[in-house]
Parts: structure tokens; sequence; C-alpha cells
């Protein structure tokens, strides 16, 4: 019997379902989301699956999952309610934050409600200095009186953040104890267990947004692990952290700060994975899917990361000057940039009269003015249907009927008559402005960190990316384009390439040059060996187990610190010149310029990323999709802006594109459409992916 791995993608629109063989065979299934309990659509999801190909459960090794279910959490404030306790004198470091704000010179800009109430943030006396030496101790019963009035208050969880416990973490023992002896079985999120580093709001910040979410993705996983089990599902569920690596659901329980971001990582993981299959090095990722339209970078075949964002901040344009929006995670994520621009983006006009994409959508329900489910604004793809660019009775193979004169006549009313414009120009006009904002999320991840986006290609995937890639690459002058297989479906996908993988960090605050090397040496081993552990303890056999090391470090005097890569091999002068010339090289191309090789540099703390290779996560030489291709259809007229107006454009099935075509050409598919504009040619190569070449600006 065939044995299947399953990835699985919670979006706000549709849930995607992947089943993958080792022989590349696949299964595909695209369903609108569950909002009440996004569990209950990946099992629905399944059993509708499985009974269309007539698969059994048993016939699963693993189910590979991103969700949002933690993001949602924060972003709606339904987290838990969580107590704090910190050091005397550090209450309000929550409220305090880092003075930093998101719009320079707006005075009426407002900082986030903390996620802690101050009546829920307790202190106790004691102190530990810089150096982990204790000054004031801990008194046992100033600590069992601290609990037991939050306990008395009703938390649901109790986070503690001591000051300095990153180099001392006995206090945090002491009151971890008290906790377990006074309300065992509550949950706790403890600072050095979180994150053992410097700066006292991130550590705070992070450790309270662990504890907000825990009890509310333990109740997913635990709703989710019933459902599975009660369907005949047995197989284990690992999770995509926000940094592309995968988790146990045991793992992301206790820290489920991990899996924050863990829905957008699966698209890039993937189009990693492919791209390096094709012999890729420089790519850049356009996801768009019916909500949000993200971007991402892989440069020298590795994804671009970053070492803290903000979460509950709105959407994501990924300046380090404007930040302080959200609430921060100190946690390794992919550098991702996001736009409101998406399918389900609604389309107004504001007070000045002017056309305006989202960022608010319509969602999975009531959906877009198309979806004929209620809807009454105008939405992104609403536009696109009037464009002639979607097919305009259905979408999802039939899946979900369209009544695309509804939209139409709602889109000239509310839309077209009062900006004056006839309807296909007022279309137009808003599909240029989904653009517009699309191109500024990939700015956010080349331009703004010193790449050109004319070096690389672009990987367009979601449901949305490959109808706006041709318009979004040629304003950036990418001259090629390319378009997975099961576009619609790639973040699905991208989980299955993804491996087992956990972060282990610590701050070591010292002169580079000045730094005993032993010392350095000693603490790498240290972090190896718990990296090691964490992954033999997951099942992962020793030859599978992968560890990278990193420093982060910056000029003596810097508040901000740039993370590189550290070769294998001894701690010796030799690593130390190799450190301070990635460490330029990464200021240069981050900030345009560098210091003197005479300035001094700072190691601010370590880390080991240790990596499981599971069996399976190759990408196949070629994708066999079972899903049959949708017949032929005529050819239809869709607009391509002023200067070329309506043209009659043929309807092609990605196999018509086995000999390359030159655009107009729309290529329907069950999960996605791609649009390629006059000028252009498409085409496919050796593993089924659509190359779309653009001609050079004039």
């Amino acid at each position: 019997m065939a044995r299947f791995r399953v990835g699985v993608d919670v979006g706000g629109t549709f849930t995607d379902i992947v089943l993958l063989a080792a022989d590349g065979a696949v299964h595909t299934k695209k369903i609108l989301s569950s909002v009440e309990n996004y569990a209950q659509a990946i099992v629905d999801g399944l059993a509708e699956l499985f009974g269309e190909i007539g698969l059994g459960g048993e016939a699963v090794d693993e189910i590979r999952h991103g969700t949002t279910v933690a993001s949602n959490a924060v972003l709606e404030r339904k987290g838990a309610k969580v107590g704090l306790i910190t050091t005397k004198g550090f209450r309000d470091v929550l409220e305090i934050r880092t003075l930093r704000m998101p719009r320079l010179y707006d005075i009426g800009w407002t900082k986030p409600v903390p996620l802690v109430e101050r009546y829920l943030r307790l202190v106790v006396d004691e102190r530990v200095n810089t150096h982990g030496q204790i000054e004031r101790p801990l008194d046992v019963a100033d600590a069992e009186r601290t609990v037991g009035a939050l306990l008395a208050e009703g938390v649901e969880v109790i986070a503690v953040c001591l000051l300095n416990s990153f180099v001392n973490p006995s206090h945090e023992v002491l009151i971890r104890e008290v906790i377990q002896r006074q309300a065992p079985g509550l949950p706790y999120s403890v600072s050095h267990e979180v994150l053992p580093e410097i700066k006292e709001y991130e550590r705070s910040s992070t450790t309270v947004v662990n504890a907000y979410v825990m009890p509310v993705v333990a109740c997913y996983l635990r709703a989710l692990r019933e459902g599975l089990d009660q369907a005949g599902i047995p197989a284990p569920v690992l999770l995509m952290q926000s940094n592309g690596g995968l988790s146990t659901d045991l793992a992301a329980a206790t820290l489920p700060m991990n899996i924050v971001e863990s829905g957008p990582a699966g698209g890039v993981v993937g189009a990693q994975a492919l791209a390096r299959a094709k012999g890729l090095r420089n790519i850049i990722t356009f996801d768009m899917g019916g909500t949000t339209a993200k971007a991402a970078m892989v440069e020298d075949g590795e994804v671009s990361r970053t070492s803290e964002y903000a979460v509950g901040a709105g959407i994501m344009i990924g300046s380090r000057l404007l930040t302080g929006a959200g609430y921060t995670l100190k946690v390794p994520a992919i550098d991702l940039a996001e736009v409101g621009a998406g399918g389900g983006s609604h389309i107004w006009i504001d007070g000045g009269g002017a056309l305006k994409i989202g960022p608010e959508s319509a969602g999975a329900f009531p959906g877009p003015i198309c979806y004929d489910q209620g809807g009454t604004i105008p939405t992104v793809t609403d536009a696109n249907l009037i464009l002639g660019y979607l097919n305009p009775t259905h979408l999802v193979g039939g899946a979900l009927r369209l009544n695309a004169s509804k939209a139409k006549r709602v889109f000239a009313q509310s839309i077209a008559e009062p900006v004056g414009l006839d309807v296909e120009r007022a279309a137009y006009g808003a599909h240029q402005i989904a653009t517009s904002n699309m191109i500024r999320a990939i700015k956010a991840v080349s331009t703004e960190r010193g790449r050109d986006p004319r070096e690389f290609d672009l990987f367009a995937f979601g449901g949305n990316g490959p109808l706006f890639a041709c318009s979004v690459a040629a304003e950036l002058g990418i001259g090629r384009i390319l378009v997975p297989p099961s576009a619609g479906l790639f973040s699905s996908f991208g989980f299955l390439y993804a491996d087992v993988e956990y972060r282990f960090g610590r701050t070591l605050r010292r002169l580079l040059r000045k730094t005993p090397l032993g010392e350095i040496q000693e603490a790498w081993d240290a972090l190896s060996h718990q990296a090691r552990d964490q992954l033999v303890a997951g099942g992962i056999r020793e030859g599978k187990i992968r560890l990278g090391r990193f420093a982060a470090l910056h000029y003596k005097g810097q508040s901000f610190e740039l993370t590189v890569p550290v070769p294998d091999g001894p701690v010796d002068a030799n690593l130390v010149g190799v450190l301070e010339e990635a460490f330029g090289q990464e200021h240069l191309k981050t900030y345009g310029h560098r210091a003197s090789a005479d300035e001094p540099i700072e190691l601010v703390s370590i880390e080991v990323v240790g990596q499981g290779i599971r069996a399976g996560s190759a990408v196949p030489d070629r994708l066999c999709l079972s899903r049959p291709e949708p017949g032929v259809s005529a050819p239809r007229l869709a607009f391509f802006g002023a200067e070329n107006g309506w043209l009659e454009t043929p309807v092609l099935r990605r196999s018509d594109l086995a000999a390359a075509r030159m655009g107009p050409l729309i290529v329907e598919e069950y999960d996605s459409t791609c649009v390629v504009p006059p000028g252009a040619s498409a085409g496919l190569d050796a593993a089924g992916s659509i190359v779309i070449e653009l001609k050079p600006a004039p």
C-alpha cells in the first residue's frame, strides 16, 4: 500500500490539503476554512479527500501543518488571562516598551494595550546583577504570596520574567517550583526557558506572548488530535514554525511562540526546496492568497531570516526602523513582508475620492460579491472577474459557483460611477493599485535590504499570486517568473519539504577580540548538546542530525545586532577574523556602510540550530497530480489596460504549455489562475513549472 505524507495550510479563506507519495503522486483538496473551529475543516477535508481516492487514514505517515490559531489569538485579543511576575521596579516594562513608533511624527498614535493588565503584573523583591551575582535574595514567602495573589484573580497561566535571569535563573526556578506546588497543572512560561537572552522588554514580551497563546494552542492541538483519531487517522502531527522548521505538537504546545507565523513560512520553504532542485540560487517568493500578499527572499540558496518580529502589528512592511506597532517576539522567523492585498481585500473609496485596496478582507464568509454568499463590498477578486481574468462561472474546479453579473453590477454602482470611470477601467485601476501594494512588500525584502530585485527570479504561488505575478515583475524589472505545480496549494507542499528544526541560544556579551576563545567554544558545545538531545528525543536518528552555528554581533556602542552564520571548525583566531568580515559584509548590505577594520566588534549572543532531516523531504523529479485538468475552455475577452484594451485571450490548461506560447493567455487550474500578458512567453520546464519570460523594458 502506498504511504503518504499530508501537508495542511489553514488560511483566512481556504484550507489547503496535499497528500504526497514517495513516487511523486499528489492528491489535493481546497475547501473553505471553518472559522469557528479551524480543526474541523482539516478533518472534514481529509475525510472528503480520502473518500474521493479510496484511501484509509492508516496510509498517512505524518501530517505537517501550518496554523494561524496563535496569531489570531493575539490579533483578536482572545488569548488566556495571564498573570506576570517580575522584579520590583520593572512592573511596567510591557507598557514602556522600547519607545519606538511605527509612524513617525504621528502624535495621535497609541501603543497597543499590554496583553497583561496592570493589576495582574506583580513584583517580587529580588535582584540579580548583570554578572549573575545575587545582590538581593528572593524570599520564598514573598514568591508564595505573589503566586497566591495571581491565583486568587483567576489567571489561566503565569509568566515569570525576572531581571538578568538569563545569566542566573535561580530565582525564576524557585518561583516555578512555587507555581508547581500551589497550582499543579497550571501552565506557566518562564523567561530563562523561553528566551535566555539580554534585553528586558524583548524577553518580557516574548515570555508573555508565549503564555498568552499557550492554552489556546494547546486546546486547538488537542481538538485536532481528537478529530483525527475519531476519523481513523493516527498519524503524528508536526507543526511548521515561524523559522521554516518543523516541531512536534508537544513542543509547539509548550513553546507556541515558535508557531505564531507558521502558515506563511511553508510556501517559502517549498520555494527554496524547488529552487535548489532547479539550480536557482536567488529568488523572491510572492505568495498572494485571499487576505494578504507576502514576499520573502532566498539568496544564495538560503532563506533570509530575522531574529525578531512583531505579532498583532497589522500589515508587516519589513522596515527595520518603523517598529513598535505590535507585540515583540524575539524568536527567529523567515523575514517576510506582508500587505493587505489578497483576492478578498475590499476595494473602497476614501474621503478624498481616491481608490483604495484593503487591508480589510471579505474572508471566507461572506466572501467577494461574486461568491453570492451575502458579500456587499467589492473585492480584488470581483475586479479580476470583471477584467476577464477569472472563469466567469466557477472556481475550485466547479465547487465554488460565481455570480459575475452581480459582481459587475455592484462594482459599477459602488466604485466605477463614484470615481467617474467605465467599469473595466475602474476594475483595472483597482488591479494596478493592488499590484503597487504588493510591490511595496517585495521592495521591503529586496531593495530595502540592499538587494536588486532584477537579479532575482520571481517565484509566484498562492491562489492569486500567478494572476498578479507578471504585473508585479514588470514593474520591478524582473525578467523571469516561475509558477510551480498546484500553485494555489503550494504552501501545503512547502510543509512537506521542511525538516524538523530547533533553536537554542544564549547571551554571551563580550568584545570579540578579547573573549577567551575556549569560553565561546564551551558555550557552543553546550548548545549543540541541547539541540542534539531535543532532536533525538523527537525520534531523529543520529545520522540525520545537522547542526548550524550563528552569532549575533554589533559594533561596540550599537543597540541592535546582525546575525551571521558561523562556519564549522574550532573557535580560533582565524574564526574570529571570519566572523568580523562576515559581520562587516552584512552591515554593508543592510545599512549601506561598514566601519574600519580597527572598530571593535562585540559578540552579543550565540545560537545553535539543530535540524533533523526527515525521510521523504527531497523534491520529486516531477509531481504527478491525480486531479484531472479542467476541460478545454473557449477563448474569452480580457482587459489589459488602456494600451491594449480588450483582447481575445486563449484559455489553456497547464499541459498546453508543453511548447512555449506567446501571450496574452490565461492558464486555468483547480487551485489558481495564471495570467500572461501580451508580449510575454510561457512554457513548462522539466518539473512541470510554468516559466514566464517577460520582454525587457524599452
